[in-house]
């Protein structure tokens, strides 16, 4: 049996815990992605996907529950454990692509291979292999504003593959991104997934949503399977003899 490079029970968030300012941001969330998986979590704004997010990325520590990420028990690691946890198992492409503006292409790509420690004769050899397998080997001397959105997303994406992670996070990759650009983004997605990847794609939008293999639904800080409707508020309650 291989190892779920998401094994997530029972997770509660609990912000401002016992104050009248308490929110309950997850409630019991269960889930399971296995390797080589493409899966999206769909949800507006204010269900709790962000949360859920962070919580995959190691970002943020949930008030209970247990997740293992790759296998490790991330409740187990204090905060620098969390980041070295980070570096080597999570790769994160973000919506407005966090990239550098003072530096090239390159330099964005390889800079997570400073903080691993890689020899500094083998990073920019591995940045120009990642920015190639994006397409964009003939930018890589290119700063972001001189890069287009769906450029920019790319070599967001190399950088977020350079330390080789098995899970890749994508938290809303193509809201600043036009309709046929975010088409190339998604398509890229599903052709690292054929490569091996394992890609978790965080979006409220149902067309981004339906690339993915396999879809589940956030809603109140529950996750729901995919077809799951919230219940009408207007609708009369059910009578039980």
């Amino acid at each position: 049996m291989t190892t779920p490079v998401i094994d997530i029970r029972g997770l509660r968030k609990v912000y401002a815990e016992g104050s009248p300012a308490e929110v309950v941001a997850l409630r019991g969330v269960d889930l399971r992605v296995e390797p080589g998986e493409f899966l999206a979590i769909m949800g507006p704004s204010g269900s709790g996907k962000s949360t859920l997010m962070n919580m995959l990325g190691c970002l943020d520590t949930p008030s209970s529950g247990t997740y293992l990420c790759d296998g490790v028990d991330v409740a187990s690691l204090d905060a620098t454990g969390r980041a070295k946890l980070r570096l080597s198992k999570i790769g994160f492409v973000f919506q407005g692509f966090h990239l550098l503006t003072r530096l090239s292409a390159l330099d964005n790509v390889l800079l997570p291979l400073s903080y691993a420690g890689v020899p500094v004769a083998e990073r920019a050899e591995r940045a120009r292999a990642a920015l190639a397998a994006v397409g964009l080997a003939e930018r890589a001397g290119h700063r972001p504003s001189e890069l287009s959105g769906g450029q920019q997303q790319r070599v967001a994406i190399a950088r977020a593959l350079i330390n080789t992670p098995p899970l890749l996070l994508a938290d809303e990759p193509t809201g600043a991104l036009d309709s046929r650009t975010g088409e190339e983004i998604l398509a890229l997605f599903k052709r690292l997934q054929a490569e091996g990847h394992t890609v978790v794609l965080i979006t409220h939008d149902r067309h981004v949503a339906d690339h993915a293999d396999r879809v589940v639904i956030m809603h109140d800080g529950e996750l729901h399977p995919d077809g799951w409707q919230p219940p009408d508020p207007a609708a009369p309650a059910e009578v039980h003899a």
